[in-house]
């Protein structure tokens, strides 16, 4: 298996386990110079918010959007259009990518920003 077939077989069993819980979840993606984020609805027909480096008004605080400031700061912005939203509660699905890194600092900056999971 190569390495984006061994991820996503990461992402397919934690994605089931999910499902079952049918919780509002958390889901990233990360690319070599972007990062992004959804709050997706229990069934997994809704996004209740969205954050990325992408967007302008994240894109022109930053000094660059591939590295941990930047996932930072987008753990930060998800966590408050999910507060806004009201959202408190979600199950983090990482998308089959290691817990380390800009996904642990994004984590990490949704929690201390409000979100619970």
């Amino acid at each position: 298996m190569d390495k984006k077939q061994t991820r996503m077989k990461r992402a397919l069993k934690l994605r089931s386990q999910i499902k079952k819980l049918s919780a509002t979840r958390l889901s990233i993606h990360k690319t070599s110079q972007h990062i992004y984020a959804q709050i997706i609805s229990g069934d997994g027909t809704l996004t209740l918010a969205s954050a990325s480096t992408n967007q302008t008004e994240l894109k022109l605080n930053l000094k660059g959007t591939s590295n941990i400031t930047a996932a930072i700061a987008v753990g930060k912005r998800i966590a408050e259009k999910a507060l806004a939203a009201g959202v408190t509660e979600v199950a983090f699905d990482r998308s089959g990518f290691k817990y380390h890194g800009r996904v642990k600092a994004l984590a990490d900056a949704a929690r201390e920003a409000g979100l619970k999971f």
